[in-house]
């Protein structure tokens, strides 16, 4: 795993909604080797451990890495307090990532604040992409647009029905996969949601890649407090960690509890 540290200036600062933002920052060295999907370890003021955070977009020829993320504790909500000008220390690009082919059809399944690490790794698809999204509601819903912008197929669905279908999104898989062939399925949210986006790419023989979401300290593989149960080729079971072997698994190797 190679990875920088770097400081790097907020050039833009949104808020998605009440609990939600989007920096984007300057980066010349960890950006030039990053991959969909990856993550990295934000250095939070007066805090010990770094936080980690899934990477929304980047470009290497402008140099720019964006974040989005869920105010969840203490340590969120001091980085949600920074300002456009303020400087963001980071570890990164982290993790495997997204093994992307846009010569394909995929489609892309998120779950709340799993939905920001698939706008860039469906991004390269265009309109080979469908892009299925799930809220608890109109409130949350974020990003919707960008992945429209980007020319995929978006569908949304909320638990409380307020926009879109009513119910989950792995609803909208399961249609999804019946109306037309597709080579692969890329997914990110809670893991509840991943075990069933996994059952309905297994059952029709579709390739499927999860982002898995695990408490993470170091974020390098040093501290193996992430770890999670995983299937060797043989059949056998073993134990993986997300921030060094993942986030991104193949859904065949997951040992769904």
């Amino acid at each position: 795993m190679k990875y920088t540290q770097e400081i790097c200036p907020i050039l833009q600062k949104d808020s998605l909604n009440r609990t939600t933002f989007s920096f984007v920052v300057q980066s010349e060295k960890a950006v030039q080797t990053m991959q969909p999907g990856q993550f990295a370890q934000l250095r939070v003021t007066g805090k010990t451990l770094r936080r980690p955070i899934s990477v929304c977009d980047f470009s290497r020829e402008a140099q720019w890495i964006r974040f989005v993320f869920e105010i969840r504790g203490e340590g969120t909500a001091i980085l949600s307090r920074l300002n456009e000008g303020d400087s963001l220390d980071i570890l990164a690009p982290l993790g495997n990532g997204f093994a992307v082919n846009p010569a394909e059809k995929a489609v892309f399944v998120g779950g709340g604040i799993g939905v920001p690490p698939l706008l860039g790794a469906s991004a390269a698809y265009g309109a080979n992409a469908t892009v299925l999204l799930g809220f608890r509601s109109l409130r949350a819903v974020i990003l919707a647009d960008e992945f429209q912008t980007n020319g995929a197929d978006v569908r949304i669905a909320t638990d409380d029905g307020t926009y879109g279908h009513h119910g989950f999104v792995t609803e909208l898989l399961a249609a999804r996969l019946e109306e037309s062939p597709c080579d692969a399925v890329y997914a990110c949210g809670p893991t509840p949601m991943l075990k069933l986006v996994s059952a309905e790419a297994e059952k029709r023989g579709v390739r499927c890649m999860v982002s898995l979401e695990e408490r993470m300290a170091c974020g390098i593989g040093a501290c193996l407090g992430c770890a999670c149960k995983t299937r060797r080729e043989d059949g056998s079971e073993t134990y993986s960690h997300v921030c060094k072997n993942g986030p991104v698994f193949d859904s065949r190797e997951v040992v769904w509890q």
